[in-house]
């Protein structure tokens, strides 16, 4: 069982002051990876914003302490020097013909900006999160399947210069197949994220399409979707799961909550990769509503350390 809320409040979390989440001024760097087991943090959507500048998100993983990432692509783009008016104008809603030429356009520039990016500013990105003790250990890509080839082989060499070991994005499994073949061709896996209607056999159905097709099993998810338990999932396949998304929700498409509170067995889930030795971050990825009182990073910061708690036990 997870911890209950009572048992989890001799912690005392609430009490951590929102400034000294990580004894910054010791020049510490930041370690999260616990009893053998990387604590990691999907950003800069936990943090509420998509498009947060590189400089921004390094400062808030180092304040929580936490040294392993699964980092979306836009940061990394913006660092790099794309135009950030081609993203918003891609990505926008098109309602009108003039405005869905607009898009297309954007698109357009945007692929050719890609095909010349500069990967020296990637490796300079990289070394700025190492260097401060951070490591980007997957890069998660929105939209990736409408992208041409020469777009996705940009995603394979931007994910390897970054370091990571494997790229992540949302599951469409017939498209599964056509996205691990560029997976198998540069050996790098792609984890595929589900919601509530995801299951097991959407995810065995990718991995008979490709060797380096694999899963970010989000374990809040797998359970509100009527699944079961995650752990016979993560047993059966934990060989092809490149990462698990760590949240607390409530069963039946129950709602998300402070972790402790909900029926995800969190506490199981992490013991098992511990004791099993499976090199699988557990990804913090923050959604249930911030508490009156409180704010987002005094929220992740109980969830880190949660996580960190059940891992010592």
């Amino acid at each position: 069982m997870s911890y209950t809320r009572r048992e989890f409040g001799k912690l005392a979390l609430a009490a951590v002051p929102a400034a000294r989440f990580w004894p910054q001024a010791a020049a510490a760097k930041p370690n999260s990876k616990v009893a053998g087991v990387q604590i990691g943090l999907n950003v800069p959507y936990s943090f509420g914003n998509n498009m947060m500048p590189a400089d921004e998100v390094l400062q808030k993983c180092v304040q929580l302490g936490v040294s392993a990432l699964e980092l979306r692509s836009q940061p990394v783009e913006g660092f790099m020097g794309v135009p950030a008016e081609l993203v918003t104008r891609s990505t926008g809603r098109a309602n009108t013909p003039d405005q869905e030429s607009a898009k297309k356009d954007a698109a357009e520039q945007l692929r050719k900006w890609r095909l010349a990016a500069p990967m020296d500013k990637a490796t300079a990105f990289r070394r700025q999160y190492e260097d401060a003790g951070v490591r980007i250990e997957i890069v998660k890509f929105d939209g990736i399947y409408a992208r041409s080839d020469a777009e996705i082989d940009y995603c394979f060499e931007l994910a390897k210069t970054l370091g990571a070991r494997a790229l992540s994005c949302e599951i469409s499994v017939p498209d599964t197949k056509r996205l691990g073949q560029f997976a198998d061709k540069h050996g790098l896996m792609v984890g595929y994220h589900g919601h509530t209607e995801t299951g097991p056999k959407d995810w065995e159905t990718a991995f008979g399409y490709a060797k380096h097709n694999g899963a970010n099993l989000d374990i809040g998810h797998f359970v509100a979707g009527g699944f079961g338990s995650p752990v016979t999932f993560l047993t059966a396949h934990h060989d092809r799961i490149t990462h698990i998304h760590v949240k607390d929700r409530k069963a039946n498409d129950g709602a998300n909550v402070p972790f402790g509170e909900g029926d995800t067995p969190i506490k199981e889930v992490l013991q098992t990769l511990r004791d099993k030795k499976w090199p699988i971050q557990a990804t913090i990825e923050f959604e249930y509503p911030i508490p009156a009182g409180s704010d987002r990073m005094r929220e992740i910061a109980k969830s880190v350390e949660y996580c960190r708690t059940v891992l010592s036990t």
